[in-house]
């Protein structure tokens, strides 16, 4: 007798998501999970003849490729959110009859050697993964000149014709790129205004120790919901923190036993980093929220399993991954079309940490 994918998912205890991608190698994942799901698949009898090319019987309109740019590893692509991204792109591919290719590329790689081989192989255009990309790691993928102000980005202007270009989660004022990317100013607003109204006091900040244009736009919107309450933002208690579960815990615990001023309710950068200073408090003996509350931002699916669930701030990253094919297809249909911003609306959702 087979197992289905929903039933191992439940099995395991894993979201459907992480069990299709692992069983189809696809990113999103971590290489544990990809090799417990792939073993726990082997021994449970699961039909591995329902993996098919998803795309090469009904593909069309061509190649496209999602690429996701590593820097130095301080963003980890192998949790929930990338991998609902993953999951939207892969909609989206289906809708317009792309045929999906994904590839990871590294600070140093030799760029500008690989767009030439995908244009020769008549690739259609690129998605591509910005979220820990600055101006200059954008050399190779930008075809038109620069004002002399601004760095020059010669690498790829010599191609005849160009790959049309989707920045994911990632945005540049300088650049005239067509971007899709998260609301984070909006996002980090409501968070910070609710933590205000809710316990009439200015919130504390757990900022990110990595610095990244989403959490740049988050310090923008945590500020401005100060500001507008007429707070002062120097009198804000900030704790740098690494960006991950646990990161945060270590760098909070240290800091508490340090005997450093703490805040009665706190904005945090990101979920991880949420969850770890959260860990640090409560192993300090401090009651969340009624000693401290925390407000994260994400969404992640562990945030209804811890104690207490996260209240957070909800991205649709599916449906961001959809929009950016959407874009990328218009793009492709229409070579003089004019680049635009799209940003994704966040939206507040309560649980028991705030």
């Amino acid at each position: 007798m087979t197992i289905t994918a929903k039933e191992l998912a439940k099995k395991l205890n894993l979201s459907e998501s992480a069990v299709s991608l692992a069983l189809n190698n696809k990113p999103g994942v971590s290489t544990q999970t990809r090799k417990r799901v792939q073993e726990a698949a082997e021994t449970l009898g699961y039909d591995f003849s329902r993996i098919r090319m998803t795309y090469a019987p009904a593909a069309p309109n061509g190649s496209i490729y999602f690429v996701i740019y590593r820097k130095n590893g301080a963003v980890v692509t192998d949790t929930p959110f990338f991998s609902q991204l993953s999951e939207g792109i892969d909609a989206g591919c289906k809708k317009y009859h792309y045929y999906l290719n994904i590839n990871y590329l590294y600070e140093g790689s030799n760029i500008e050697k690989q767009l030439t081989d995908w244009q020769c192989a008549g690739t259609k255009g690129i998605i591509l993964l910005g979220t820990e990309m600055t101006i200059h790691d954008l050399t190779p993928f930008i075809h038109a000149e620069q004002p002399e102000s601004r760095p020059q980005y010669t690498a790829a202007q010599n191609m005849k014709n160009k790959l049309p270009l989707v920045l994911l989660d990632n945005y540049f004022e300088d650049l005239n790129l067509n971007s899709v990317l998260i609301n984070n100013i909006q996002g980090a607003y409501s968070a910070a205004s609710y933590l205000i109204h809710k316990y009439r006091t200015q919130p504390g900040y757990l900022r990110s120790s990595y610095p990244i244009s989403n959490f740049d736009e988050r310090a923008d919107g945590f500020y401005k919901a100060i500001r507008k309450c007429g707070m002062s933002p120097s009198r804000s208690i900030v704790h740098m923190l690494t960006p991950s579960m646990e990161g945060a815990y270590s760098d909070m615990l240290e800091l508490i036993h340090s005997g450093e001023p703490l805040a009665e309710c706190y904005f945090a950068d990101n979920d991880l980093i949420a969850a770890g200073a959260m860990r640090a408090f409560r192993e300090s003996g401090l009651r969340i929220p009624k000693d401290v509350a925390v407000i994260g931002f994400d969404d992640m699916p562990f945030c209804t399993y811890i104690e207490p669930a996260l209240t957070t701030i909800h991205v649709p990253k599916q449906y961001m991954g959809t929009v950016a094919v959407r874009r990328l297809h218009e793009l492709i249909e229409e070579s003089d079309a004019k680049p635009y911003k799209i940003e994704i609306s966040t939206s507040l959702i309560k649980r028991k940490s705030a």
